[in-house]
């Protein structure tokens, strides 16, 4: 695989992103429904997952040099313990956060594990941030942002814990689906003898879709003072 396909694959997820949205349909069906509903929710949570370009950014850079499944199930459940975390207790308690802020901090968040995958900490600073711990935080960050899109729709306070809880196994299973993928696609360009050649490439690529995706954030967030 081309270093050329992953900037297109990257930069058009970025520009395309406005990150954690809910589709105007999805959001009209979640105003209008009541009580419990566990298979739609489990349906929005998926579908938000597998279509969040953030998320996807953000996996891919976390595991892009994780060779053995046990590291990157190690990564992926701390970053889906802070997602979930955040993501409950943010809509359970109503926490009213910035969305373009968060959703700024979420860019950020690419743009770390770009810079970590390049090593550039370990040159500029002379040590190496932990990656587990920085994993989790972002991962809370991911969670909130989702969170404060999911209070603008007024989800219906009958049944509302049980369709959180459907959300977010959505969400888990979604992540597991896109998570697969990227497993695959880099397992086939790992063999290949460019591979540590475009990674640089694919990590400069991913920093710069991070940095648009914060542009386009604190755009929002001026302009909608």
């Amino acid at each position: 695989m081309s270093s050329a396909l992953f900037i297109l694959v990257l930069l058009f997820g970025a520009t395309k992103a406005s990150a954690h949205n809910v589709t105007p349909g999805d959001a009209g069906y979640i105003q209008e429904i009541y009580g419990i509903n566990l298979i739609p929710f489990l349906y929005l949570g998926a579908k938000h997952m597998v279509t969040g370009y953030d998320h996807i950014l953000f996996l891919f850079g976390v595991i892009f040099f994780l060779y053995r499944m046990q590291h990157v199930a190690i990564y992926v459940s701390l970053f889906a313990l802070g997602h979930s975390t955040t993501m409950l207790l943010g809509v359970w308690f109503g926490w009213n956060v910035n969305a373009y802020l968060i959703d700024a901090i979420i860019g950020l968040s690419v743009i770390y594990k770009a810079l970590d995958n390049l090593g550039a900490y370990q040159r500029w600073f002379g040590f190496h941030p932990n990656t587990k711990i920085a994993t989790l935080i972002f991962g809370l960050f991911h969670g909130l942002g989702l969170a404060t899109k999911i209070l603008d729709y007024d989800i219906a306070p009958d049944g509302l814990l049980p369709n959180l809880l459907a959300f977010n196994v959505g969400v888990e299973l979604g992540q597991t689906l896109a998570l697969a993928v990227i497993l695959i696609v880099m397992g086939f360009w790992r063999r290949t003898n460019g591979f540590l050649h475009h990674a640089y490439t694919a990590n400069v690529a991913m920093m710069t879709a991070g940095f648009i995706l914060v542009g386009y954030q604190l755009t929002g967030l001026f302009t909608a003072v």
